[in-house]
């Protein structure tokens, strides 16, 4: 490609709305323009690097066995009234109407569209197993889009589903489609995890999620130092091993506490160690007829997990309490309140961290006091549940017990999940077992975020000069800057013959004849991030040399004209 025949418009700054760096590297290069609010127009550069992104995640989709077909992105209401999720999905779900005033939806995801394909074409075990993808744009309309593409409203998304006559023939297409996932992203050449998730509004048995590693990432992700455990933060366990509670030693005493409200600041008023305090935190069962108020007991130290909370059987609706109830219930405000003295209709849980505590400080109940040397059975009772309810932290062992619990950030950019029969139950897709009898099919879905790959991308690999792209999704992979361009026809010479021989072999190349000043060119080429540089000018062919450069080189070197050609075709293994 020659750049004065492609369209490249970049800008010195990014607009002050952009706040991470993907977002700005990306309208600066000018691969997005941006439409409205979370809505973004691919510019030719961009493009390319999506397009790439689509064919590694085809071939390796088409290699695991999957089938493409394309999907329509309107939706009728009927489909989701079948499984509930009209209602359910709540405002995320952009619904529309027709000339006729039927109700549609612009589609977030296509579970129900595929089982309805399912239901009309599979009848008989024979059929089976089947794995359907498309590569299609969603939409989401997302309270507050931003991030540019990373969270934008419209969004270019691989969605998978698999249909299966058991859970052993889904288990092994699951299997098969982690492969692929891991596949694809090894070859676009992202640093990244698949962790063990929550299922979330999707529903399901099993989960995975796969996350690019930037510290600008949203999720937190935990991994054994060890091992190959990983898992999202909300999912982790934590491994509890000590069951041995020391005996009381003190006596329960009052104390003032006149500004310390957190376990930190009345540790450190004490002198004790903030593993000695407890956490008490007020909640409202909503599962009930009457919302019923609650205490949770955490580790000074520790961070409720209110995912964890949400699976404790019968209090999968909570929220957390107002000061209000608080002041109802326990008769003082937050900052201050604990499990000792409270109401017998108060129920009490508490994290298993809590069960071997003795003698430790919690709240009194009182303003501007706190209780130590408390101690259950003798001060309190115990609480009706211990449970694994907190976060994990760094430190922590590995839930395989292979070494222990590190963190950093990731960016989800794919999740797939073993559905079950979810959808195929409330949807009536069956077909006739071997025996001839009507079973429920079993499914699977998998889902990768295309365009937001190419921010985490970003994200994970750029400098302050702009972007820094794995070369299997570059838009060019080398570029061709030959100074004195219409000055010089033996400049101009040689980089059409390095630019043919080039294009012959394969190589995306872009040969930059706009005639533009060398330090205005260099400047672009490393803002949209083209992995190699070649620098064709009079003086170094007056030697037989050209000028290469990788992206990431301090230096560039002097390489003889007629083997460049065989340093790319080396450093491409072409």
């Amino acid at each position: 490609m020659f750049a004065s025949k492609f369209y490249i418009s970049t800008l010195k700054e990014a607009p002050s709305e952009a706040e991470l760096v993907s977002h700005k590297l990306m309208i600066r290069a000018g691969f997005i323009k941006r439409l409205g609010s979370g809505l973004y127009s691919w510019m030719p550069l961009g493009l390319k690097v999506l397009r790439k992104i689509e064919a590694i995640i085809r071939f390796e989709m088409n290699k695991a066995g999957a089938l493409e077909l394309l999907m329509p992105a309107i939706q009728p209401a009927e489909l989701w009234e079948e499984t509930g999720r009209w209602t359910l999905f709540g405002p995320q779900m952009l619904k529309i109407k027709d000339r006729h005033d039927r109700n549609f939806c612009f589609g977030p995801t296509h579970e129900e569209v595929i089982t309805d394909i399912a239901r009309k074409e599979i009848s008989s075990y024979k059929q089976l197993p089947i794995t359907f993808y498309q590569i299609q744009m969603k939409f989401r309309d997302e309270i507050r889009p931003r991030f540019g593409v990373m969270r934008a409203r419209e969004f270019l998304m691989k969605d998978a589903y698999s249909f299966h006559t058991s859970k052993t023939s889904l288990q092994e297409t699951y299997e098969t489609i982690f492969q692929a996932y891991t596949n694809i992203f090894n070859k676009i050449g992202l640093q990244f995890r698949a962790v063990k998730a929550d299922t979330g509004a999707i529903g399901g048995d099993g989960s995975h999620e796969f996350h690019v590693l930037a510290d600008s990432g949203e999720d937190t992700i935990v991994y054994s130092s060890m091992s190959d455990y990983a898992a999202n933060i909300e999912l982790a366990e934590a491994i509890f091993l000590d069951n041995k509670r020391l005996d009381a030693k003190e006596s329960m005493i009052k104390f003032d506490t006149p500004i310390q409200k957190t376990c930190e600041e009345v540790a450190k008023l004490m002198g004790v160690s903030i593993q000695k305090t407890i956490k008490t935190i007020a909640l409202v069962n909503q599962a009930k007829e009457v919302n019923e108020f609650f205490l949770v007991l955490l580790r000074g130290d520790h961070e409720l997990n209110e995912l964890k909370l949400s699976k404790v059987n019968g209090f999968e609706n909570f929220r957390f309490a107002s000061e209000e109830e608080v002041k109802k219930h326990l008769e003082c405000s937050p900052g201050f309140i604990g499990p000792v003295g409270v109401k017998s209709s108060v129920k009490i849980l508490a994290d298993k961290s809590v069960s071997i505590l003795s003698d430790f400080i919690c709240g009194a109940n009182e303003p501007k006091s706190h209780l130590r040397g408390v101690n259950f059975v003798r001060d309190l009772a115990e609480p009706i549940l211990y449970a694994d309810l907190r976060r994990v932290v760094a430190g922590d062992m590995s839930p395989d017990k292979k070494g222990t619990l590190q963190i950093c950030r990731g960016i989800e950019v794919g999740h797939i999940f073993q559905l079950g029969n979810k959808y195929s139950k409330a949807m009536k897709s069956e077909f006739l077992d071997e025996n001839g009898q009507v079973q429920i099919l079993e499914m699977g879905c998998y889902g990768i975020g295309v365009s937001r790959i190419v921010a985490a991308s970003i994200e994970q690999s750029h400098d302050d000069k702009g972007i820094i792209f794995p070369i299997n999704i570059a838009p060019f992979e080398v570029v061709i800057v030959p100074i004195g361009y219409d000055k010089s026809s033996e400049v101009k010479a040689s980089a059409h013959k390095t630019y043919n021989a080039l294009k012959d072999m394969g190589v995306d190349v872009l040969l930059d004849d706009r005639g533009e000043r060398p330090g205005v060119i260099f400047s672009e080429m490393e803002l949209i991030g083209i992995p190699y540089r070649i620098v064709i000018g009079d003086r170094n062919l007056k030697e037989g040399k050209v000028e290469f450069q990788g992206r990431l080189d301090q230096e560039s070197k002097l390489i003889d004209e007629n083997y460049i050609v065989k340093e790319i075709k080396s450093l491409l293994a072409l």
